[in-house]
């Protein structure tokens, strides 16, 4: 049986008897033996590090449980099923423990809520790889109809970030899977996306790859850009220079009308190219 929780009395509706078996009492927290609890069958992520499960679960034995995970019961499968914690949930059975802490998720949820919450704590782990991201993003979109500036404002993040994640799912299956294995690096994914079609994406890749060379952001943005060609001179409808304190020149040009607050997300996003440029050691010149 599970064991009963300090927390205070929530006002709950009854519940079947079979619900309650290996848990402790009816309130908003408490403990489920671990045999009651299952993985959600439809949960959208499907790997997980083993090293980083190990590490974990040492922690859970030094430590304990630092946080629980959320459960919803489900009647057909008669056991309490995961909507968040899944890794938390692997930890604790490698860690040998017989009992979880639970948040139990009392009142329905729809499947879309069930999968939209998911997604979201998996899009806080620090391990996230860049395919992974992309596919959450393009998944809440769909769920909710939203824009890329809507899911970025929903999340706090830029929209830069959103719109590199995404065009990273531009890519063919195989380049993919190049990214999610690390030997193409996000950013030189994402100077790929910028090719017409999947041909051209594996061409630029395959040459850099049997010259030796290694598929980091320069070498892949000089090929997209020797591939495209330069661009054609488009007529100037706005120019804005601004100049810092130790006199470096930004200079904002558009082809229309454009106001302040899209010069400030454009130079957002500006700023955000230029931090993974360095993180990518991106030489100037």
């Amino acid at each position: 049986m599970g064991v009963r929780s300090e927390a205070p009395r929530a006002k709950l509706s009854p519940l079947p008897r079979n619900k309650d078996v290996g848990r402790g009492a009816l309130r908003t927290y408490g403990t489920l033996e671990t045999s009651q609890v299952i993985p959600d069958p439809e949960q959208p992520r499907t790997e997980f590090d083993q090293e980083q499960l190990e590490r974990l679960a040492q922690s859970i034995r030094d430590k304990g449980q630092l946080a629980p995970i959320r459960v919803r019961w489900s009647e057909f499968h008669g056991k309490w099923i995961i909507v968040c914690g899944e890794r938390r949930y692997r930890a604790t059975l490698l860690a040998g423990l017989k009992t979880i802490e639970c948040h139990f998720q009392e009142g329905e949820l729809s499947s879309t809520e069930i999968m939209e919450q998911q997604l979201i704590e998996n899009l806080l782990r620090e391990d996230l790889k860049p395919i992974e991201e992309a596919k959450a993003f393009q998944q809440l979109i769909q769920i909710n109809g939203w824009t890329g500036k809507e899911l970025a404002d929903a999340l706090r993040i830029t929209q830069s970030r959103v719109s590199r994640a995404i065009a990273l799912l531009k890519l063919p299956e195989d380049i993919q899977q190049q990214v999610e294995a690390g030997s193409v690096s996000a950013g030189a994914a994402y100077e790929l996306s910028k090719l017409d079609s999947h041909e051209q994406q594996r061409a630029v890749l395959a040459k850099g790859l049997e010259t030796g060379q290694e598929a980091t952001v320069a070498t892949v943005q000089k090929k997209v850009r020797e591939r495209r060609g330069k661009p054609a001179p488009s007529r100037r409808g706005l120019k804005q220079t601004f100049v810092s304190e130790s006199g470096v020149k930004v200079i904002v040009l558009s082809n229309r009308k454009v106001n302040y607050h899209e010069i400030e997300q454009a130079m957002a996003e500006a700023l955000e190219e230029v931090r993974l440029r360095i993180e990518n050691n991106v030489q100037i010149g």
